[in-house]
């Protein structure tokens, strides 16, 4: 009877743990395009999509390292034009990493459509092209300063001075400099890649504006093509 009762229970917690890697493992549908042409599938782990396979017109590519957040809002984006004006489409995913209270964090993947030999046959498949860094390139363009009076934003022989005093922040709740990093985003405008990143005074308040860089295809890989700053509406600069 002992031994039956351990076969019994052997079998119950093989069978939980194999439903539960089962559950694990299996692929959702996270995104699709417009006209259906291209899916994104991920595995749900720990509260994220990870393990990305991107289904492009019969082929699969594998992102095992990608990963987005599960809020329906803020699934992938997927967009198919023509970013660098070769005549042909380019395959632009944006996934969100990060989301919270006055965070915003997302990502672009560029990947470029290339015909690519399979045995006797080939197949257009898609090829990823490296896009710089939207907070490398500001570390490398941008200066800023921030004071009890003021906070200004140089780029190159363009300086942005903006009184903060009306955004009523006591000192003690004022960063040391200008914040560059909760607020991350991209968009596609006039078939053109744009990141936006957001600027800030306080953990309390105190947006500026954003950070905009244009990129442009240039030595095989995307690159700023010109940045400036945009403060948000009723803020000058002087």
């Amino acid at each position: 009877m002992k031994k039956v009762l351990i076969l019994i229970i052997s079998i119950s917690l093989f069978a939980v743990l194999t439903k539960a890697n089962a559950m694990i493992n299996e692929y959702d549908e996270i995104a699709k395009s417009n006209n259906g042409a291209v899916t994104i599938d991920a595995k749900k782990i720990n509260g994220l999509y990870t393990d990305f396979k991107i289904n492009f017109q019969g082929a699969t590519l594998s992102k095992p390292y990608w990963w987005n957040t599960t809020n329906p809002a803020w699934s992938p984006e997927i967009i198919y034009k023509d970013i660098n004006r070769d005549g042909k489409n380019e395959l632009v995913i944006i996934l969100t990493i990060g989301t919270g209270t006055g965070i915003l964090e997302r990502e672009a993947h560029v990947f470029h459509i290339e015909r690519k030999s399979l045995g006797k046959t080939s197949a257009l498949v898609p090829v990823e092209v490296l896009v710089d860094n939207p907070k490398a390139i500001l570390l490398k363009n941008v200066k800023t300063e921030l004071t009890h009076n003021k906070a200004s934003v140089s780029i190159n022989d363009k300086k942005c001075e903006i009184e903060i005093k009306p955004f009523g922040i006591e000192q003690k709740h004022l960063f040391s400099d200008i914040y560059f990093g909760n607020l991350i985003d991209f968009e596609i405008k006039e078939n053109q890649l744009i990141a936006k990143i957001g600027g800030q005074i306080s953990p309390v308040g105190g947006y500026l504006g954003d950070i905009q860089i244009t990129y442009v295809f240039k030595d095989k890989m995307y690159q700023a093509k010109s940045i400036e700053f945009k403060p948000i509406s009723g803020v000058e600069c002087h």
